[in-house]
Parts: C-alpha cells; sequence; structure tokens
C-alpha cells in the first residue's frame, strides 16, 4: 500500500492555499482556467491592465494577457520598496571562499537601476540580446533585472561551460554584450573565466561589449574598445530609473536545453505570461511568506533559478539566500551550515543532492541545527522514495513538507506538485496537477492509459508561462513539442509517466529513458529507485544496452553508501528481483565513485548508454565532475574488456 502523508494540522490552516479553500480554488480552475490566470495576472502590477487572458488562434504560437503592459524588474524591487518594505533583506549572498553580502530591497532596487543606465550607456536596448557567462553572483541577479527593466533578452549561461558552448549562444542568438567575470571560485580554487568569454566572442560580429565583474582579481586579458570593468560601468549612475512598461508579449529571456543531444534549442518565454504563472506558483507551492528566508540552490543559469531565485521569489517580496559554490566545499555539511546561519525555512534542491547527502551519511545534517526548516523542496527529476523518505527524515525531522515539483524549460513554471497546506504526500509522486494545469497520461495514439499504466505524459491545455517559440526556428518549436498531438493541441512532454487511482502523477523519467528488454518496457528510474531503496547504496544510473538476445540488457551503475567498495552484484541482482520482478534483473552491476550529472542535476543517461556502447563522449564540459566520468568509462571499459 502506498505511504500517504498529510499536511501538517497548522500548515492546512495557515498555508498561503488552506486545505478548507483548496477544493474550490481547483473547481474554479477546472471550469474556468482562463478566469483563474487572468485572477492570478491581477496579483501583479500592471502599467496596463490585461483585459483578456488567452489567444490561441495561432496554436501552438499562443499569447496571454496581450492587451496588458508592466515591468518585470518593477514588479520584483520596486513595488516592494514602495509599499514600505525597502528595508527588508532581498538577498543574502555567500560566496564559496566565506564572504559575504547583504542588500536590501531598496539596496537592490538602487543597483538594479545603476545597472539599467550602464546597459543603456553601452548601446543595449529592447529586443538586444544580452549573453550573461556569470557564476552565483548578486551582479548575476542585478544585471537580468536590468535587462528585465529596459526591455533586454537576457540568456544565462553556466560559468563552468565550455567556450564552445558559449559561443553557440552568442552567435544563435546574435548577442550584442556578453557579461562575464575575471574568475570564479569552484572546490577552493579560483577559476578563470574571462578566457573562455574572449574565445567565444571573438570574431562576432554582433557582441559590442564584454562587461566583466571583478571576483577573484586574477589578472585578464583584455581588448581596449570592447572590454569594460562592470565598477566602471555603474559608477556614478544614478541610483533613480524609470521603468518602461512593455507589452505582456515581449521576450523576457532565452534558455537554451542542455544540448545532450544535437543542437540546443533556445526557448523564448515572455513577460506577462510568464511572471504571472511563476509568482503564483511560488506563493502557492512553496507557501511564500513575508518573514520566510527562502533558498533554491539552483546555479542561477538554469531555468530553476530564473523562475523559483529570481523572478518568483522577488516578485513575491521573499528574502533568499545565493550560494556561490559547492555543496562539500569546504566540508559536506556547507549547506547545513548556510541554513543554520541564515535561519533558511525553505529549502529547494534536488533528488540528485539528496542521494548524495546520503551516500554522506545521516552525521553530516545531524551536526547542524536544522529547526528553522518548515518546507522543502525537490526539482530536476523525479525522487525516488528512500531519498524522499531520507530527505524527509534527517533534514526536515519528519515535520517539513517536501514539494516535489515536475516541470521543465520548456514550461517555464511548476505544473505538478503539491500545495503543501492542502495536499497529502505520496513519497515519490510529483502528486496532482497544479491549479489551471492540465495534464494526462496517453499511449501513443492518444487514447488516455488506464490507472498505473504506463504512457506518455501530456498537457492538454495552454498555460501562461509555456516557452512562446524556438529563437529563429519556429518550425522546431512546432516539430519538438507539439507535432505528436497537434490536432488535440496537446504539448508533448517527453516524459513517461502514470496516474494512479487518484489521480497522482508518478513520473517515469525521459521516454527515451525507457527500457526494452524481451519485450518488456521497463522506465531506468523504476529500476534505479528499486536500487536505491538497498541500504547499501547511494545512487543509481541504469541503461539499456544493447543486447543481441533480449533486444536490450540491463547495466546498472551505482554509487555504494560510506565508500564501500566490496562486489554489490549478487545482493543488489537479487534484491530488484525481489522488489520488480526477475525481467528487471540488472545483467551488470558496475560500482563506481559518482554518476555524470549535470549541474542542474540530472543523471545523463545518454553518456553512461553511451559507455557501454564503447562510443565517445564528446563534450561533456556541462558535467559536474567532467574527468570523474572519464574516469569511469575507463574503468568499464577495463573491467569489460572493451576497447
Amino acid at each position: 500500500m502506498t505511504e500517504v502523508v498529510p499536511p501538517p494540522p497548522g500548515l492546512a490552516a495557515t498555508a498561503t492555499v488552506p486545505a478548507a479553500d483548496a477544493p474550490a480554488l481547483r473547481a474554479r480552475a477546472a471550469a474556468d482556467p482562463e478566469g483563474f490566470w487572468l485572477e492570478q495576472a491581477r496579483r501583479l502590477e500592471w502599467t496596463t491592465p490585461p483585459r483578456e487572458a488567452y489567444d490561441g488562434a495561432d496554436f501552438p504560437f499562443v499569447r496571454w494577457f496581450a492587451d496588458g503592459t508592466l515591468n518585470v524588474a518593477r514588479n520584483c524591487v520596486d513595488r516592494h520598496v514602495e509599499a514600505g518594505h525597502g528595508d527588508r533583506p532581498a538577498l543574502l549572498w555567500e560566496g564559496e571562499p566565506g564572504d559575504e553580502r547583504r542588500l536590501t530591497y531598496a539596496d537592490l532596487q538602487a543597483e538594479v537601476a545603476r545597472a539599467a543606465h550602464a546597459l543603456t550607456a553601452l548601446g543595449v536596448g529592447r529586443g538586444d540580446v544580452v549573453v550573461v557567462y556569470l557564476p552565483v553572483l548578486v551582479e548575476t541577479v542585478v544585471v537580468m533585472l536590468a535587462c528585465a527593466r529596459i526591455g533586454a533578452v537576457h540568456s544565462m549561461v553556466f560559468g563552468g561551460f565550455s567556450a564552445e558552448a558559449l559561443r553557440f549562444r552568442v552567435v544563435d542568438g546574435a548577442a550584442k554584450l556578453v557579461v562575464t567575470t575575471d574568475g570564479q571560485y569552484r572546490r577552493g580554487k579560483a577559476v578563470p573565466v574571462k578566457e573562455n568569454a574572449d574565445a567565444a566572442v571573438e570574431g562576432v560580429d554582433s557582441v559590442e561589449h564584454v562587461l566583466v565583474v571583478r571576483r577573484t582579481g586574477q589578472e585578464v586579458p583584455w581588448t581596449e574598445g570592447r572590454d569594460v570593468w562592470w565598477d566602471d560601468a555603474l559608477a556614478g549612475r544614478p541610483a533613480e530609473h524609470t521603468a518602461e512598461a512593455f507589452p505582456a508579449e515581449t521576450p523576457l529571456f532565452l534558455i537554451y536545453t542542455s544540448g545532450t543531444t544535437g543542437k540546443p534549442k533556445g526557448l523564448v518565454h515572455t513577460m506577462g505570461g510568464y511572471l504571472t504563472q511563476t509568482a503564483w506558483t511560488a506563493w502557492a507551492c512553496f507557501d511564500h511568506r513575508p518573514d520566510d528566508v527562502y533558498w533554491c540552490q539552483a546555479d542561477l543559469a538554469w531555468v530553476t533559478a530564473h523562475t523559483y531565485e529570481v523572478y518568483g521569489p522577488l516578485a513575491n517580496g521573499v528574502t533568499q539566500v545565493l550560494y556561490e559554490g559547492t555543496p562539500d566545499t569546504p566540508h559536506r555539511g556547507r549547506h547545513f551550515e548556510i541554513i543554520a546561519k541564515y535561519g533558511v525555512t525553505v529549502y529547494y534542491t534536488a533528488p540528485t543532492l539528496v542521494r548524495t547527502f546520503m551516500q554522506w551519511g545521516e552525521d553530516v545534517p545531524a551536526a547542524h541545527d536544522l529547526s528553522s526548516l518548515r518546507l522543502l523542496g525537490s526539482v530536476g527529476e523525479a525522487i525516488n522514495p528512500e531519498a524522499w523518505r531520507w530527505l524527509h527524515r534527517h533534514v526536515g525531522a519528519g515535520r517539513c513538507p517536501i514539494v516535489d515539483t515536475w516541470w521543465q524549460s520548456e514550461t517555464g513554471a511548476a505544473m505538478v506538485a503539491p500545495l503543501p497546506g492542502a495536499t497529502a504526500l505520496k513519497p515519490g509522486s510529483a502528486t496532482l496537477p497544479l491549479p489551471g494545469v492540465s495534464v494526462r497520461v496517453v499511449h501513443p495514439d492518444g487514447s488516455d492509459c488506464a490507472p498505473d499504466e504506463g504512457g506518455l505524459l501530456v498537457v492538454d491545455r495552454p498555460w501562461p508561462a509555456m516557452a512562446r517559440t524556438v529563437w529563429g526556428d519556429p518550425d522546431r518549436f512546432v516539430s519538438s513539442y507539439f507535432a505528436d498531438f497537434r490536432d488535440q493541441g496537446w504539448y508533448t512532454a517527453g516524459d513517461g509517466a502514470h496516474l494512479d487511482a487518484d489521480g497522482y502523477v508518478w513520473l517515469e523519467g525521459r521516454v527515451d529513458d525507457v527500457m526494452n528488454v524481451s519485450g518488456h518496457r521497463l522506465s531506468s528510474i523504476e529500476v534505479e529507485s528499486a536500487l536505491v531503496s538497498h541500504p547499501r547504496v547511494a545512487e543509481a544510473g541504469v541503461v539499456g544496452a544493447p543486447d543481441a538476445t533480449t533486444g536490450q540488457t540491463i547495466v546498472a551503475f551505482v554509487v555504494l553508501r560510506g565508500g564501500d567498495r566490496s562486489d554489490p552484484t549478487d545482493d543488489l541482482r537479487a534484491h530488484v528481483t525481489r522488489e520488480l520482478g526477475p525481467v528487471a534483473r540488472p545483467s551488470r552491476v558496475v560500482t563506481v565513485d559518482a554518476l555524470p550529472k549535470t549541474r542542474s542535476g540530472k543523471i545523463l543517461r545518454r553518456l553512461l548508454l553511451g559507455v557501454t556502447r564503447g562510443e565517445e563522449a564528446g563534450d561533456t564540459t556541462s558535467l559536474v565532475d567532467p574527468d570523474g566520468f572519464a574516469a569511469l568509462a575507463a574503468d568499464y571499459r577495463e573491467l569489460t574488456g572493451t576497447p
């Protein structure tokens, strides 16, 4: 029988969406989703309030609130200052070496104003693309908001990406300005960054300036007339700036898919619909309150941070923590140390990090005072039940609900997630579609799957935060997301899932992560969850390797807890057999030190599959530890005797 965890009684009564109000809210949203979202749009400040919600005349190129105008930066900063909350902390920033910055909303307003003036002086205006290649710094948030303020389009690029990955985004967006830094701190070292930016913009005619933030104090190459120091650009600029109101469908940012296969897609998100759903879901899912200290630990380049580390929390006037470094620098308790130091109340993390914490052991969080926490969150991929229970027990002390969210770069904001005061939780399930959102699980022919029958997850009606197109390639937008069910008007998520009898959504991973073993379809996540439920296993990555007899055979890469290196093969194969049956039993179990993961927390099963096939990995700069993956591949070749 599936475990059910009800909302804490106190939260059920006091949450932003109380348990007593949730049924009527869901009913109202289901009966009139456009009216529901128009109601949520009114939570924002509009210069011209919208009267119309949805326009799907050119589906899938939809519009939301198109007759309204607003300024996103005013909604995230100025209106809170004007409401008398200028002294409220906005950003509590902690550098990896331990340096700190604290900005109130009034401080942030002044910094964004100066940056907006600086960008304008550099020739950046409405519609120009600004590529931001920075680590998690205060300046990173400031430049995002400054772009939003003047109508420029920001494109965030992870500071650890290669020059080639950065160059693609600069060229694809025809960027006018690149913002970077002299260096960044990573695992206790000052790592150079400016050189990558220089290589990326070399010969790119659209780039007029490179704006450089001083972070590590390293000497960097300099191109006179093109390169400008951030401090010099902002020096003497006014701390006040009159913000223009833009039509709701004005582009706000580009967010590129990971590019793990093929050419990355630059998804376009626009101002009004994105901010409406972002602000409401942040408020409803994370129970945002004026005295919260909120921490989303994603890198600022990921869509998670755009929505739930910048625009969502700031639109709701929340105080939040930003941390520059890695969770094990200078020690494995760094995240828990930060939670205790700042009194973090809401902590939003990723399943892959939770499983890393599990590997390190429960003594690590136990050494810190985590009593300030009242809510936990999970994002990035489906969280397996064992990791859910560990997080609930050892970080949340059994009292903090876990807001497990399903959404994507393409959706812009959370789609399936609990309302923490109203939704009973089931470990491993993202629970129910949020009010105003509708999903279903279907067969390839579009017919609905039965309860507990796996199929394709689709969103069967439009939503405000959805991406509007692929930058410069609208045909790819249609073919990637709407070709399968365009007649029905459904968005294809690319994820497998099933619904249980209560309508709860259980994610089964990417469709291309579904294995076919002797005619039986098995999801990688399903087998991984079975493996992680074994007390010896901290983390697992499962792929279906080619097999002449069965079509595919299951290969499991596992990270053992506590540095255990004894051969677990027989034990784990027997365990999976007991959990899922003999068809799911791995043919090979490979013990590794770490799995190949992006910094957004996703296990790149494609790379693991490539290892089993003897393929070259290609560009691995998006990984947390490219050298570790190279060692994994070498160990696998030695183990199997493959070239």
